[in-house]
């Protein structure tokens, strides 16, 4: 069994599943996500994590999200998703990165204004 991640990833920009992938078996389509069915160890922390529910167990998948297999199998296939994944996990990091700097400069700001006053 593979976790499958449908329809409603395509354009959401979020990567709340990848963060919590302990194998890093997603790879970054042009407009969505793929999951690589050979390393995904099924584990399932994925599924709940996606804010937009696109990402199903394949046993589970509905009916009208079955095209997206054969999708994911096309970009394994191609290799298309193996040339992604460096570039995904390189813009999570600075996303983080990022994100750790403004809450850290905003907690300076804070602390400062209250020594001035």
């Amino acid at each position: 069994m593979a976790f499958i991640v449908t329809e409603s990833c395509i354009e959401c920009k979020h990567t709340d599943c990848v963060e919590v992938c302990p194998v890093d078996c997603f790879y970054e389509g042009e407009n969505f996500l793929v999951i690589n069915p050979d390393e995904c160890i099924d584990c399932g922390l994925c599924e709940p994590e996606c804010p937009v529910d696109a990402i199903f167990s394949e046993d589970e998948l509905p009916p009208d999200q079955i095209p997206f297999i054969e999708i994911m199998r096309d970009f394994q296939e191609n290799g298309l998703i193996f040339q992604k994944k460096k570039k995904l996990y390189q813009k999570l990091k600075s996303m983080h990165s990022k994100k750790k700097n403004l809450i850290c400069s905003k907690k300076f700001k804070s602390s400062t204004t209250k020594l001035q006053e």
